[in-house]
């Protein structure tokens, strides 16, 4: 009748939680998470949507808080879209461009550097491959404080110091 059954933790079991929670929490003071607006066209969905994933890998030592707008709004509103984006960015240190043929022709990602600029955010362009876009747009080039390949230890070490500088 009733009872628990005996399925708590020993105290061996306890102790080794302890040591490795505290093991975790040390080891998580000593990275820095940053709060990242990743700039993107939507056709590019696919790429970030791998680039967020292999962030959230404990592996990884790209560590950030994603704060884009992960589904599209649903609405024709601009104005409305516009405030929405504006609530995610003024939320981040960092606004990450993805760096494609789509995304260097949208008026939107544009417009989110703009905002970014504006609000003090440090910008930094991310391409994928081993060789930068030919045709940077001037409204990238001279607005971001860096320009890099997609890569845990330069993503990480350019959003740290475009966070720094702003």
């Amino acid at each position: 009748m009733g009872g628990g059954g005996g399925y708590g933790f020993s105290p061996s079991d306890k102790k080794h939680l302890e040591e490795s929670a505290k093991k975790r929490i040390q080891e998580a003071g000593e990275v820095k998470m940053r709060n990242v607006f990743i700039s993107f066209a939507h056709e590019d969905m696919a790429e970030v949507n791998l680039l967020r994933g292999q962030s959230k890998n404990d592996t990884a030592e790209l560590e950030f808080s994603d704060y884009s707008v992960k589904k599209a709004f649903n609405s024709e509103d601009s104005d409305y879209i516009r405030r929405q984006i504006r609530e995610k960015i003024k939320d981040t240190s960092v606004t990450m461009v993805y760096l494609s043929e789509k995304s260097m022709k949208s008026s939107w990602v544009k417009w989110e550097i703009e905002q970014s600029k504006k609000m003090g955010k440090g910008i930094v362009g991310v391409y994928k491959g081993d060789i930068p876009p030919a045709q940077i747009p001037s409204y990238i080039k001279d607005n971001v404080n860096s320009i890099v390949r997609w890569s845990h230890n330069e993503i990480m070490t350019a959003v740290n110091k475009a966070s720094e500088e702003r």
